[in-house]
C-alpha cells in the first residue's frame, strides 16, 4: 500500500449507554443504543469504506457498540482493544493513530467524547459539502461517526491534515 494514496479515519463514537450500579469503565449499553449500534454499522456498509483495522475502546459500551456495528460489515477488520482510548484527550489519539503501521489504509477508532469530537475537529482542516456544518450543529452525539480523510503516513497526522468528507448521527 502506498502513503500516497488518501488514507481514511472514522472516528465512533459509542451508541447510548445505560446508567446501572457499575463503574463507567463497565456500563453497557441501553436498548437505544444496541439499536442505533447496528443502524450505524450499515451506514459504516453504506460509506464504502474498507477498514483494514479496528482500534476500540477497552469499555463495555464501544466494545459492544463495536460488536453490533461490524456485525452489519461484509468483512471484519482486524481489531485491537486499546485502553488508551478511554478518556483519551484529542492529543493522546492523534499520538495513538501515530503508531498505526503504514500497512493499514483505513482506521476506525471507536471511542468516547469529549475525545473523538475533539480530535474531529482538531483533525479536520477543511471539508467538503456541508459536513462540518452538519457536525458542528448536532454535535458528536452517542454513535455519531466522522469520516475523515488525508495524505501521508500515519507519522504525519497532525492538527489540520484531514478533510471532513462524511458526518451521519442517528437523528439523520
Amino acid at each position: 500500500m502506498s502513503v500516497a494514496e488518501p488514507r481514511r479515519i472514522v472516528l465512533f463514537r459509542h451508541a447510548k449507554a445505560d446508567w446501572p450500579q457499575v463503574t463507567d469503565h463497565e456500563r453497557p449499553l441501553a436498548e437505544r443504543g444496541r439499536m442505533d449500534a447496528a443502524v450505524a454499522g450499515r451506514k459504516l456498509v453504506d460509506s464504502a469504506v474498507t477498514f483494514d483495522l479496528a482500534l476500540c475502546s477497552t469499555a463495555t459500551r464501544t466494545r459492544e457498540t463495536w460488536k453490533l456495528a461490524v456485525h452489519e460489515f461484509p468483512h471484519r477488520p482486524k481489531t485491537v482493544y486499546e485502553e488508551r482510548i478511554y478518556e483519551a484527550s484529542p492529543g493522546e489519539l492523534i499520538a495513538l493513530l501515530n503508531e498505526t503501521p503504514d500497512d493499514a489504509q483505513n482506521v476506525i477508532l471507536i471511542g468516547h467524547n469529549p475525545g473523538v469530537q475533539g480530535l474531529a475537529d482538531i483533525l479536520a482542516g477543511s471539508a467538503e459539502g456541508d459536513a462540518r456544518e452538519r457536525m458542528n450543529g448536532r454535535g458528536f452525539p452517542a454513535a455519531a461517526f466522522a469520516v475523515l480523510s488525508f495524505d501521508g503516513s500515519w507519522k504525519s497526522l497532525e492538527p489540520a491534515v484531514a478533510t471532513l468528507t462524511d458526518y451521519w448521527a442517528p437523528s439523520e
